[in-house]
C-alpha cells in the first residue's frame, strides 16, 4: 500500500499549486493524494438565506467535480473528499481513514488571507493531528523535487513526534543536498554552537546517518531575518521548520518566529511536530 497525503484544498490558485507541489513531493514513495475540501452550507449562511437545498446540493455536486477536474490533472492518483464538518472534524477524519505522511495547504499572499488561514486552518490542524504540515506559499515556484533543502533550527534539543519520525524515509528519498541554518542568539556563550545544532539533529534521526549536512551561520541579524537570507544564500527550494508544542499550542503563536517566517518566505515551509521538551516519548536508542 502506498503511503498517502492529504492536501487541504479549494477552487484557487494557492490550494491548486499546493496540491501539485505536494503530489511532486511524495512522487518518490508513489504517494497517493486526498484533495479534502471543507464545503460551507450556504444554508447556514445569514446572506444566502433565500437558497434552496437544491441549489445548495447542486453547488456541492458542482465543486466536487471541478475537483476531480484538478485531481486528473496532477502527475499522481487523487481522490477527492468534500465536507461539510468543520476543518478539525474534517481533517481527523480525513487522517483516521488514510493515515497521511502530512497535510498540505496552500498559503495566499494578501496578509488578512495569510492570517486568515493561519489561524484558521494551520493551526487548529497542528493542534488536532500533530502531523507534518506542509504550506506552500502562492508565488512559490513551480514544482519540483526539492533540490535545497534548508533545516532552520535553534540550539534546544529537539525530539521528532511520532509523525515526523514517520516522514523520515520521504526526506531521505529526496535527491536533495541539505543545510542547517543557525542564527547566533546574543547571548550565546558556549563554544561551537553550530556543531551543537549539528549534533541534536544528528540524534533526532531526522534524516540518514551519512547524510551530508552543511552549516549555514548568522549573526548580528535578527532570527527572522537570518532565515530568510540563510534561504537566499544557499538558493533553498524547501524551507523546514520545528514545530514545538509552545509556538503552535500557546496563544503566542502570531509573535512567534515561525508565523513571522511564513509571512515572508517565497518557498514552501514543512512545519514537523515535535514532543514537548519535558515529557519525550521517544529518545534515540529507545524502542
Amino acid at each position: 500500500m502506498h503511503p498517502s497525503l492529504v492536501v487541504l484544498t479549494n477552487l484557487t490558485d494557492p490550494a491548486e499549486r499546493a496540491a501539485r507541489y505536494a503530489a511532486v513531493l511524495g512522487s518518490p514513495l508513489h504517494a497517493h493524494l486526498t484533495l479534502l475540501h471543507l464545503y460551507h452550507d450556504a444554508l447556514l449562511d445569514p446572506e444566502f438565506v433565500t437558497v434552496t437545498t437544491v441549489q445548495t446540493y447542486r453547488s456541492q455536486a458542482e465543486t466536487k467535480a471541478a475537483l476531480q477536474a484538478l485531481a486528473r490533472r496532477l502527475p499522481t492518483a487523487a481522490d477527492v473528499v468534500v465536507s461539510v464538518e468543520t476543518t478539525v472534524e474534517a481533517v481527523n477524519e480525513a487522517v483516521r481513514r488514510t493515515q497521511p505522511l502530512l497535510l498540505a495547504m496552500g498559503l495566499s499572499t494578501e496578509h488578512d488571507a495569510l492570517d486568515h488561514v493561519l489561524h484558521n486552518q494551520a493551526l487548529p490542524v497542528l493542534r488536532g493531528t500533530h502531523r507534518p504540515l506542509l504550506l506552500v506559499p502562492e508565488l512559490a515556484p513551480a514544482a519540483q523535487l526539492p533540490r535545497r533543502v534548508l533545516l532552520a533550527l535553534d540550539a534546544e534539543s529537539f525530539v521528532p513526534n511520532a509523525a515526523t519520525r514517520d516522514l523520515a524515509p520521504l526526506l531521505a528519498a529526496w535527491p536533495a543536498s541539505y543545510t542547517v541554518s543557525h542564527v547566533l542568539g546574543l547571548h550565546e556563550q558556549e563554544a561551537f554552537p553550530g556543531q551543537r545544532v549539528l549534533h541534536h539533529l544528528h540524534l533526532s534521526r531526522l534524516l540518514p546517518p551519512t547524510t551530508p549536512v552543511e552549516l549555514y551561520e548568522a549573526q548580528h541579524v535578527s532570527a527572522v531575518s537570518g532565515v530568510l537570507q540563510a534561504i537566499d544564500d544557499t538558493q533553498a527550494d524547501l524551507l523546514v521548520l520545528l514545530a514545538r508544542p509552545r509556538s503552535f499550542l500557546g496563544r503566542l503563536f502570531h509573535r512567534s518566529i515561525t508565523a513571522q517566517v511564513l509571512r515572508r518566505c517565497r518557498v514552501p515551509v514543512l512545519l514537523l511536530p515535535t514532543e514537548a521538551s519535558d515529557q519525550p516519548a521517544w529518545l534515540p536508542g529507545m524502542t
